[in-house]
């Protein structure tokens, strides 16, 4: 699999690390009830087609990605730094 890092251009996964689920929100600080927390960290789904995941390219420009693909067949859609995107979960 191959990553069109906007800074980089495309590159090998192996210069990436998969942190994972872009979609959770952070519960709200001080405030947070320990359910929602406890749900913020462990909580995942496991979803089969597009998916947006964060991926930091550690190998590359260290910056943070938001990677929208196919978690069945891998094909990548979209790739935008993390602090451009739009806020919500992938459709």
């Amino acid at each position: 699999m191959r990553i069109a890092c906007p800074h980089c251009g495309l590159r090998d996964v192996q210069e990436f690390a998969h942190q994972g689920d872009s979609s959770p929100q952070r519960p709200d600080g001080l405030a947070a009830a320990e359910n929602a927390m406890f749900d913020y960290v462990y909580l995942r789904d496991n979803p089969c087609g597009l998916h947006e995941e964060f991926w930091y390219h550690g190998a590359g420009c260290n910056a943070w990605l938001v990677v929208r693909r196919n978690t069945l067949t891998h094909a990548i859609e979209s790739v935008v730094p993390a602090n451009t995107r739009s806020t919500g979960a992938a459709e």
